[in-house]
């Protein structure tokens, strides 16, 4: 073909590439016969670039279509299986972490032999191996690298052995022959040979390339190229520069020389736009370059015409505002892409789009890990080397796939079981529950009961082995156990696992394949302790992405930022342009510091920066686009991502040029979303806010209350209304935790199991002795916590000696304790209530009085406290003297103490005045009697004691709405009597 041009083409950014690829094509062959083109191939850069220039090409037209091939696609493919290599690689590290614990700290060997995996495949495509690591002085290191250094030669020599039996290998083999044997003048290509839409990022691809560009009938085209940079700019982009868009061009021109235009029928869309961003993206230090240069952009509001900058508040915000746009676009057939590396703010747009019904076509699917077989086989994961937690067992049987084999009836029961097994669970625990508790639990209730409870006991037998397995085991052997025991609750008592939910569909067909080729090489992975097996699998399974077998709409598209060279669309949103987002945060490479990868002569990290920013910078040329970011996260204020801010700083800096005015533009024009966003979640009809609630019930309201909830009733007696008249308590926790409430009621158990096993003993020694010995009675009995038990035994043996010591005295003085938590009450004279109490000891004194002991495992209140709203001990002296407890009869009271079990064990006194205890009763009886008659509302918050203290109700009083400082106006609630 005479006329071919060869060489080195390129296009600019923003436009369409495939479109733009096609017509160049189709005009160079022009005046050939039909057949010639089908002798050209074309090799790409990816699958989607391939199918969308096959499209271009079909669309212009019936033709005969080149050889469409992919770049990678030259070397032939790997010989062995990634995962295989992945396995191999962790065997090696796991024998050298055996040897050298301290050489990789804090990460799995899943997690380093996936990284060891990429730095292999990233050293074959740049044609490196062992020897090159020799360029490396190990003395100028650190004693860890130098380490890391020795394995990775041991690592590398083993990996890279002859003959090649990875992609990237075989890649970079088929490209140095290739260009080795053009370069003598053998085995020449007789047919046109294009290479488009690759950057040439790494060795093999870039040199492949330059072989392509040197032939007679060769042509490489660069994506995105940006023709306002000059001479003295190129020269910069070296491996100091790693991080600028367009760097990875920088050997082409340096070779080649400035690049043709590929076709002259396509442009950027908008060429002041794209010099305005190459001045903005220019490489370090810039500032001179923006105050040269500045000036000659002229007048800039145009170029930013089709800039929208929203800066959202929140990522929910931003979120919202991009589903608006979307529901626009949809609304009017308009083709919409959105382009961002963050899955979570993607997920978030998709639950906004969900209220009307739109499902957007999102090329990367979801990852397997995140679907719901990818769920279930990783909370069955997380149950292997651990105690069967009560939060661990209801995930697992509340998962819409367990116990999905054996029809729709019966997982109806399943679930309402599963209702009342975690309300049984809640309210009495075990914390960790087996096979006998089930066993227990399904006894009382019917035959449906007892069955479904003996398959959930045999499954926690068959799992109880595993739970305590925490040594290192085969990965064939785990990867049996997780099928097993996977497909056991999913099939149910009467089912089996191909009968239930667990491999259907598409996601579970994946999450089935995956596990099987898991199996096939798990023989070559080392033995895996439980985490690791769980980690090894979370990452495989996010390695495999799934695409929804929902219909998605037909204009409304997700892509990945590496698409945005293919992807065009009239309407392009970039989204989450944070620091850490877009571009990603680079992670720390354990293997080779930056130094050493340059000495090795392997780029640096910010490689991946550079090739995120030409991403970018091709986006942002598109006709329409859409900047968003959020200026906060979940945790913190965000930074915004380095290319928006260098667009920002030099529009403010123009101001001659109308950057300001440019730059205030694209925000109100964002703005107009986020207003829209928000009116959105503003309420149509506007309801005044609830006023303080004061309610007063139907007297009388209360029937009984305990000489504890006293001090509830004074602070906060909506609480008291809430629990007593609504009869709603707190939902216990789902997994039982070691917290304050559980250690006081232990310590509780165990000064009240001293007290009735002590016998007649006096002696502190002896007295010590018992207290140590139901300490560990109760300890093992109550407490599954093992770490607990230690902790709080360490308390107990810690004020042992002051606690036997006071006990020591009391008893010799004639003390003795005649209550021990046993319950009492008095009734309110003149109304059907009672005044309950179960006080932790009362003792009788030699004289016949009694004297009223509360055990503090916190701080006990002071004189202070109790005048004002902690009345327990005084209520209880006051019951004393009424005779509500039996075993006292009426007695007289000389005192209240406290004895603290923590602290330093100390038993403290509180004032307790003549007529203290009558005082106490005569003032409750007026406050109840107010409460009982109907005269009172319950009002929330009352008398906090600290405005931060919460309450179990608040939201039930729509705290928030109101204001603790507004007065509550009492209103009567249910029928009342007025008559």
């Amino acid at each position: 073909m005479a006329d071919w041009q060869s060489g080195l083409f390129a296009l600019p950014c923003g436009v369409d590439f495939a479109a733009a690829l096609a017509d160049g094509l189709i005009e160079r062959m022009a005046g050939t016969p039909p057949e010639a083109m089908a002798r050209v191939t074309v090799y790409v850069n990816s699958g989607r670039t391939a199918i969308a220039l096959r499209e271009a090409l079909l669309t212009r037209g019936p033709r005969f279509l080149p050889k469409i091939e992919q770049v990678t696609a030259i070397g032939g493919g790997a010989i062995t299986a990634r995962l295989a290599r992945r396995l191999e690689l962790g065997r090696l590290i796991d024998a050298v972490l055996k040897a050298q614990p301290d050489l990789a700290r804090g990460q799995s060997v899943p997690e380093l032999a996936a990284s060891l995996s990429d730095l292999m495949a990233e050293m074959q495509l740049e044609g490196l191996d062992a020897a090159d690591l020799d360029r490396i002085d190990a003395s100028d290191h650190a004693q860890h690298w130098a380490r890391s250094l020795a394995f990775l030669k041991i690592a590398t020599g083993y990996y890279m052995a002859r003959p090649a039996q990875d992609t990237e290998a075989r890649l970079r083999d088929a490209a140095q022959a290739m260009a080795t044997a053009w370069g003598d003048g053998r085995n020449l290509p007789q047919d046109p040979v294009v290479v488009a839409g690759s950057t040439g990022s790494f060795g093999a691809t870039r040199d492949f390339m330059m072989a392509v560009a040197r032939l007679p009938m060769g042509a490489v085209v660069l994506p995105g190229y940006d023709p306002w940079q000059d001479a003295s700019v190129w020269k910069m982009l070296d491996t100091r520069a790693e991080d600028h868009p367009q760097a990875r061009f920088a050997p082409f021109i340096a070779e080649f020389g400035t690049p043709r235009d590929w076709t002259a029928t396509h442009s950027a869309p908008d060429p002041a736009r794209n010099r305005l961003m190459s001045l903005a993206l220019r490489p370090a230090p810039v500032t001179d370059q923006w105050i040269a240069e500045g000036p000659d952009l002229g007048d800039l509001v145009g170029p930013t015409a089709g800039i929208t900058l929203i800066e959202a508040e929140q990522p929910g915000e931003e979120a919202e505002a991009i589903a608006l746009i979307m529901r626009e676009a949809a609304e009017e057939g308009r083709e919409l892409t959105l382009l961002s590396p963050d899955r979570g703010l993607l997920r978030r747009v998709t639950s906004a789009l969900d209220r009307w019904s739109i499902i957007p076509d999102d090329s990367a699917g979801r990852p397997l890990s995140l679907t719901s077989p990818g769920l279930f086989l990783r909370h069955v994961a997380g149950l292997f080397g651990q105690p069967l937690t009560v939060d661990a067992l209801l995930v697992l049987l509340k998962h819409p796939l367990a116990h999905s084999g054996s029809g729709k009836e019966m997982r109806r029961e399943h679930q309402r079981l599963t209702r009342d097994l975690e309300l049984d669970l809640r309210r009495h625990g075990p914390a960790f529950p087996d096979g006998d508790f089930m066993r227990q639990w399904g006894s009382k209730r019917d035959e449906t009961r007892r069955d479904w409870a003996e398959w959930l006991a045999a499954t926690m037998e068959r799992l109880a082995p595993l739970g305590e397995d925490r040594a290192p085991r085969p990965l064939a052997q785990r990867l049996a156990d997780l099928v097993a025991l996977a497909g056991d609750l999913a099939a149910g008592p009467a089912g089996t696992a191909e009968d239930s939910e667990l491999w259907k569909e598409r996601p579970g067909r994946e999450s089935k394949a995956l596990l099987a080729h898991l199996s096939t090489h798990a023989h070559l992975g080392h033995d895996m302790r439980p985490g690791e097996f769980s980690d090894f699998l979370t990452r495989e399974m996010n390695n495999q992405n799934v695409r929804e077998d929902a219909i998605p709409h037909p204009l409304i598209h997700y892509r990945g930022p590496r698409e945005a060279r293919t992807e065009k669309s009239p309407l392009l949103i970039l989204a989450g342009l944070n620091e850490g987002g877009w571009p990603q945060a680079l992670k720390p490479d354990p293997w080779l510091s930056r130094p050493m990868r340059l000495a090795a002569g392997l780029t640096l990290p910010e490689r991946r920066v550079g090739l995120a920013a030409h991403d970018f910078q091709q986006a942002i040329a598109s006709p329409q686009v859409i900047l968003t970011r959020a200026r906060r996260d979940a945790e913190a204020e965000t930074i915004p991502s380095r290319w928006l801010n260098r667009l920002v700083n030099l529009l403010g800096g123009l101001p001659a040029q109308r950057g300001k005015e440019a730059l205030a533009g694209m925000r109100d024009r964002g703005q107009h979303w986020l207003d829209l966003a928000a009116l959105q979640g503003r309420a149509r009809d506007k309801r005044p806010a609830a006023l303080r609630p004061s309610p007063i019930p139907p007297p009388p309201a209360l029937k009984v209350m305990s000489v504890t909830e006293v001090r509830t009733l004074i602070r906060d007696p909506y609480a008291v209304y809430a629990r007593r008249v609504l009869g709603l308590n707190r939902l216990p926790p789902l997994r039982a935790e070691p917290d304050p409430a559980e250690r006081g009621n232990v310590l509780h158990a165990i000064v009240q199991g001293f007290l009735q096993a002590r016998g007649d003993a006096t002696d502190p020694a002896t007295l010590k002795a018992v207290l140590m010995r139901k300490t560990d009675e109760v300890l093992e009995a109550e407490v599954p916590w093992p770490s607990a038990r230690l902790f709080w035994r360490a308390r107990i043996a810690g004020i042992a000696d002051q606690l036997v010591k006071d006990e020591s005295a009391r008893l010799r003085a004639g003390s003795l304790p005649t209550v021990i938590e046993n319950r009492g009450k008095a009734v309110v004279a003149g109304f059907d209530f009672a005044l309950t109490a179960r006080p932790d000891r009362i003792d009788t004194l030699p004289d016949g009085r009694v004297h009223i002991y509360d055990y503090k495992s916190g701080k006990p209140p002071t004189d202070k406290q109790i005048a004002h709203f902690d009345k327990q001990l005084p209520l209880e002296a006051a019951l004393a003297e009424r005779g509500a407890f039996d075993k006292l009869g009426q007695a007289e009271v000389a005192g209240i103490s406290y004895i603290q079990l923590g602290g330093e064990g100390a038993t403290e006194p509180r004032d307790f005045p003549l007529g203290f205890a009558d005082q106490t009763w005569d003032g409750f009886v007026a406050l109840i009697t107010k409460y009982l008659q109907g005269e009172r509302g319950f009002t929330a918050r009352l008398a906090m004691e600290q405005s931060s203290h919460g309450s179990d109700y608040d939201h039930l009083s729509r705290l928030g709405e109101w204001s603790p400082t507004e007065p509550a106006t009492p209103e009567k609630i249910g029928d009342h009597d007025d008559g």
